[in-house]
């Protein structure tokens, strides 16, 4: 999430302080002094509230421009941030020997030359696959019979030279005679799109700059549909150009800075499809895929609070959608030709508690992923309205729907998972209702399922709401021990956390750690009324769920007090911001903030910023409502620091994160010294050379991993991180 653009005073423009520089540590000291930033007071005035931020010049003016070349942030914030970085460095140097080793951990587990299972389209079969020691992904394909590979697009050799390097994106046209990719060289996600002849291997047309990274080849190859963001870093227009290259048209702009926008195609590839959405209500206009160059047809008018989606199959639409008070989502039909609301007729009819996620169709099957009290199933349903669910067997897992690229096909691949089993990628015959066991994850230095156990229970909230928590740990690491914790959490968006495999955690849960993920209420594990239940007036809810399973842990004697680390990014950071201001003293040994969206009232409060209006129906609009600002002042982490023994706080950033800008977690820090300089310490790293999702090759983001996971046992005091941090 971006966030708000302040004007700076002449003396916010002036050289740094002497003060914002690290100090040096004095001979007797045995760590260096925090860097002590500049306060320029700045005033707010909104729906009859006012409000006094010392920190505001921390976001550069021209932060739009930075994040299309860093270079030219301000020198007074370079400075800061680097002597923020500076002293990160020094409060851990006595880690490094740990964060070392903990890296070549999860490097040993990741295999190195890893390949997707191939995709097949047509005369092709696609897949991606890494080289021995690369960063980043190579594409290929290869004759669907076998035959010699052909190398679409070499990411690595792409980055080489690259401080960041990412491709979000690739395709190729349905003639195989093309190949598109999405490239971003700042971490800022705004991306460059370019075209590739796969007979000659040269580029074609010019690139196509400030992209979303959503684009598609109509189904004749003769045309590429894509997004444009404007100035602010926010999609809003769709143009069609030929593929080959040539003058953008027009397709669609969205008036409404509110509303996301992208471009797909429909799985049947008959429809091409604009989709226009925020969390609560949406929009499709449609284009028939044989005539590509016609305008879109509106599929049904937006109303708020109502989402749909509609997907061709068997000649009809199929609608999944919240209509009718739906809460857990149903399926609706209608004709080609008849899209208005009055014309859908249920299929699938609302079942509370079956929270129907997700639908994708094939030319004979429609196949659902449901969750059911927090587990996840796919059911698959014939057209003549038999069917059956694809069973699992374990008391916590995730599954996945891998759509593929054919329609005509009784194929589904789908991956399982659990946070002791790896990843396994089945390819599921729907008639004959048989799997096929196409690919395990390997983990090369070793892995053993049966040392872990997984367990899934129940902790009752402050309202007595039920909430979900999976944990993960050894065998040997017995209740009652006093083994630290490291609490995981989300809770926004509707987006639920899976009981999935992650290889990285086990650099912690082999030390005796227990991994726990606390399923609140904001995301959709229970259904969208769990969402519901934990966003805009009752976001509170997700921030008490939080501690509640903690202190739940405690009275189970799966956690000790003081001895639990909280750890959440994004809007998982605001959870942990929330948490460290909310929670009893002496609960959490400490809290680790990844890119958090902690400044809550002056990011809602910035129409400039690329998430701002469409997410005002997550979180409020401060700029309108009195009520909700007094709601978002209520839990805005950087809004309620206080002078209290807050455990140590890592919270960090990237400089080109257009979603929660550098900013953020810069002044919360800054706050936090300020106000609580007896509690703490309080660590801030910034990476100079990323945005939101941290380092961009598979190699440097273990790093980030293995430093975060230091903290966390430096913070509970592990002697092998060395220094406690207090």
């Amino acid at each position: 999430m971006n966030r708000r653009q302040i004007l700076l005073s002449s003396l916010a423009l002036s050289a740094v302080s002497a003060t914002s520089l690290p100090l040096l540590a004095a001979p007797n000291q045995k760590r260096p002094m925090p860097p002590i930033p500049k306060k320029i007071p700045k005033s707010f005035d909104q729906v009859g509230r006012k409000r006094v931020d010392n920190y505001a010049w921390m976001k550069d003016d021209n932060w739009q421009k930075v994040l299309r070349d860093p270079k030219i942030l301000q020198a007074d914030i370079r400075d800061h941030l680097l002597a923020e970085n500076a002293y990160f460095d020094g409060i851990m140097a006595d880690a490094k020997p740990l964060q070392e080793t903990m890296f070549a951990e999860m490097k040993g587990r990741l295999k190195q030359d890893d390949a997707s299972v191939p995709e097949p389209d047509g005369p092709f079969a696609y897949y991606s696959r890494y080289a021995v020691g690369a960063q980043h992904p190579l594409y290929a394909r290869t004759p669907r019979d076998g035959g010699k590979e052909e190398v679409l697009l070499d990411v690595d050799a792409q980055a080489k030279g690259k401080a960041f390097y990412q491709v979000s994106a690739t395709g190729h046209s349905p003639d195989h005679k093309l190949y598109a990719y999405a490239e971003d060289d700042k971490g800022a996600g705004i991306y460059r799109i370019l075209v590739k002849d796969l007979a000659t291997g040269a580029l074609v047309g010019t690139p196509i700059e400030n992209a979303s990274g959503d684009f598609v080849f109509s189904p004749d190859g003769a045309w590429l549909f894509w997004t444009f963001t404007d100035e602010n870093a926010r999609p809003v227009k769709v143009f069609r150009r030929p593929a080959r290259g040539g003058t953008d048209t027009l397709v669609y702009e969205e008036k409404d800075p509110g509303m996301f926008l992208s471009v797909g195609l429909s799985r049947s590839r008959a429809f091409i499809l604009i989709s226009i959405a925020n969390q609560e209500t949406s929009e499709v206009h449609t284009i028939p895929a044989n005539t590509p160059t016609a305008a879109p047809v509106l599929f049904a008018p937006r109303q708020v609070a109502q989402l749909y989606t509609p997907v061709h199959y068997d000649g009809r639409w199929y609608i999944h959608t919240n209509a009718d008070g739906a809460v857990d989502f149903k399926i609706m039909s209608c004709e080609l030709g008849k899209t208005d609301r009055a014309s859908w007729k249920d299929y699938i009819p609302h079942q509370p508690g079956r929270y129907i996620e997700s639908m994708t169709v094939f030319a004979n099957y429609m196949v659902r992923l449901e969750r059911n009290n927090a587990l996840p199933r796919i059911v698959v349903r014939a057209k003549t309205g038999a069917e059956h669910a694809i069973e699992q067997t374990e008391a916590a897992f995730a599954l996945q729907l891998d759509e593929g690229y054919e329609f005509e096909t009784n194929t589904l691949r789908f991956v399982y998972q659990s946070p002791s089993t790896p990843r396994q990628w089945f390819d599921y015959d729907l008639a004959k209702r048989t799997r096929d066991l196409r690919k395990t994850q390997e983990v090369p230095s070793g892995h053993d399922a049966s040392r872990y156990l997984v367990e899934r229970f129940f902790i009752k909230a402050k309202d007595g709401a039920e909430i979900p928590v999976t944990t993960l740990r050894l065998k040997t690491t017995a209740k009652g021990s006093g083994a630290p914790v490291m609490l995981y959490a989300y809770g926004s968006y509707g987006i639920g956390t899976d009981a999935s495999f992650n290889t990285n955690r086990f650099s912690i849960v082999d030390r005796g750690w227990v991994f726990a993920i606390a399923h609140v209420r904001g995301g959709d594990e229970k259904g969208r009324g769990w969402f519901e239940d934990g966003r805009k007036a009752k976001k509170i809810n997700t921030f008490t769920d939080f501690i509640a399973v903690a202190e739940g842990l405690v009275a189970r004697g799966d956690a000790k007090a003081g001895r639990i680390v909280s750890y959440g990014g994004s809007a998982g950071g605001l959870l942990v911001g929330a948490v460290s201001n909310l929670a009893p003293d002496g609960l959490f040994a400490g809290h680790i903030a990844a890119v958090p969206f902690v400044d809550v009232i002056n990011t809602m409060s910035d129409e400039t910023l690329p998430l701002t209006p469409p997410e005002w129906p997550e979180w409020g609009n401060p700029l309108k409502s009195a009520a909700d600002y007094d709601t978002m002042l209520a839990y805005s982490p950087y809004d309620n620091v206080a002078k209290k023994p807050y455990p140590p706080i890592f919270a960090y950033g990237g400089l080109t994160d257009s979603r929660v800008t550098y900013w953020e977690p810069a002044k919360w820090v800054a706050l936090l010294r300020e106000r609580a300089p007896e509690a703490g310490p309080y660590l801030l790293h910034i990476n100079m050379d990323a945005g939101h999702g941290g380092a961009s090759g598979r190699f440097d983001r273990l790093k980030e991993v293995a430093r975060d996971f230091a903290f966390a046992l430096k913070a509970v005091g592990d002697k092998a991180a060395g220094a406690p941090l207090r």
